[in-house]
């Protein structure tokens, strides 16, 4: 009997083990499938993305201004839920509505920004004095959001109409193409040699390495923009233009990574499939593409 229990035993075991290596090579098989399927997605959604807002540069000034315009919007309501999560209880309906109306109104002469800003000033103060259970934080919250997301998004149409034609379109698409490119060199450079991390109590995943990577795929872009000689732009002022516009970059995307991390979220939403919301894609375009217009206009480019 004994002799028979050991062996019964035995083939219990033998079975066990049989069994729990079948399920370790079914994950195996499995966990590639997953992330092949995740990486398409993002890779779709990125591209879709991508082709609408290059569309809406080449169609002109206005049809760039009314997608930046929706997109800043959306930025703006994003970071207003995080901050709510916060405990602050911002005017989403009056930030909202000023993050869109940035980008219209840089169409404009500079004055149009002017009274946009004075206008959404004294609107924030008349509803902190009319009020009465508005703290400062809600008001300082209200005017931060869309500053942050429309004011500085208005760059990108600045840039579109900073010249007539093509040559308007490339600047801009330029601007924005050598941060898309400088984000996804950055990625790869980092899963495959980030040793040494950047800011690991912000955002484990940034390594130097791929920060190097990202100042190299900015600088590509911007040498492809001065190789089509459409531009009073040097070669010199070209490669410092990519590696200033990388680095604003990479603060954009920081910065979006400490409100992030300070109110408990991965991501500002879901609307883009494998990307996470509209302000997590467009976090190193906020400072990216503002950076850009500013060494083209001090550069006497434009």
């Amino acid at each position: 009997m004994n002799h028979d229990s050991q062996t019964q035993e035995h083939k219990r075991t033998n079975v066990s083990s049989v069994l729990n290596e079948a399920r370790s090579r079914v994950k195996v098989t499995e966990a590639p499938k997953d992330s092949s399927s995740a990486l398409l997605t993002r890779i779709i959604s990125g591209v879709v993305y991508a082709a609408l807002f290059i569309g809406c540069l080449l169609a002109g000034p206005v049809p760039a201004a009314v997608f930046v315009a929706l997109i800043s919007g959306l930025c703006a309501y994003e970071f207003f839920l995080m901050t709510r999560r916060d405990g602050k209880v911002p005017n989403l309906a009056l930030g909202v509505a000023c993050s869109a109306l940035f980008p219209i109104a840089a169409l404009g002469e500079s004055i149009a920004m002017t009274a946009l800003i004075f206008i959404f000033v004294l609107s924030c103060g008349l509803w902190y004095v009319y009020t009465p259970r508005t703290r400062i934080a809600d008001v300082a919250v209200t005017l931060m959001g869309p500053l942050y997301t429309g004011f500085m998004l208005s760059s990108i149409v600045l840039l579109r109409d900073a010249a007539p034609g093509f040559a308007g379109a490339l600047i801009a698409i330029g601007s924005c193409a050598s941060l898309w490119v400088s984000d996804s060199f950055a990625y790869l450079v980092g899963r495959q040699f980030g040793r040494h991390k950047m800011a690991p109590k912000i955002s484990p995943k940034k390594s130097w390495e791929g920060f190097a990577g990202g100042i190299a795929g900015s600088v590509i872009i911007w040498l492809i923009v001065w190789a089509t000689h459409l531009f009073t732009l040097s070669l010199g002022y070209a490669l410092l233009t990519g590696v200033v516009v990388a680095i604003l970059g990479v603060f954009g995307d920081l910065i979006e990574s400490r409100i992030k991390r300070g109110v408990g979220v991965k991501d500002s939403g879901n609307l883009i499939p494998g990307h996470g919301g509209m302000l997590d894609r467009c976090d190193s375009l906020i400072f990216g593409c503002i950076a850009a217009m500013l060494m083209l206009y001090f550069g006497g480019i434009l």
